[in-house]
């Protein structure tokens, strides 16, 4: 009696099955809403599940956008990948703003699903950041570690010094101000529901 084992072509079509079957399940999404969120028909995610179909480049990227993940991330073996990621201090392609009044820095991974995003701020003196409202159920969480701001959600407002946060709706118009006269330095992270 003689076994063979699969070919690594095989192998690799069985972990994008099982991957694309991890994901929907954990995120709770039909074959249909996959499908929906992809433009891949449900008759080929159904294939491409139980190992019947081997996708085209194509087609693996839009299902690997689909769940918000690079096609590397979408393959390969969790083991395989570095557990630590880091975003450099000088990176500039992570600054989301620069100049004489507020710099943002983007601390968190670019290519993370945006559920959660995470900055820092460096807003000069007397100067501010205004922010037109956000998508519905948004929520900012503002710490302050050098300075004294004011921020304005809405109808309210208050006052923080150093070590102290405040958390706000991010859905309506709100406001960051440094009305002291050294820069003000904060972390800024940011959640969508």
């Amino acid at each position: 009696m003689s076994t063979t084992s699969p070919e690594p072509h095989e192998h690799g079509g069985q972990l994008l099955c099982d991957r694309v079957i991890e994901l929907r399940k954990k995120r709770g999404l039909t074959l249909d809403q996959l499908a929906s969120a992809c433009g891949v028909s449900r008759s080929m995610l159904s294939q491409i599940e139980r190992g019947r179909a081997n996708p085209t480049l194509a087609v693996t990227l839009r299902i690997a956008q689909a769940f918000g993940l690079s096609i590397g991330d979408l393959v390969d073996q969790p083991w395989t990948a570095s557990t630590i990621e880091v975003v450099r201090g000088d990176d500039a392609t992570h600054l989301f703003r620069d100049d004489r009044e507020c710099r943002i820095r983007t601390l968190s991974p670019l290519h993370l699903e945006k559920h959660v995003e995470f900055y820092e701020l460096r807003i000069a003196p007397h100067a501010s950041l205004r922010s037109a409202p956000h998508f519905e159920g948004t929520r900012e969480l503002l710490t302050i570690t050098r300075g004294s701001a004011r921020v304005v959600a809405g109808d309210n407002e208050c006052l923080l010094a150093v070590g102290d946060s405040a958390h706000y709706h991010a859905d309506q118009e709100h406001v960051i101000e440094n009305e002291s006269d050294d820069e003000l330095l904060a972390f800024l992270v940011v959640t969508y529901e």
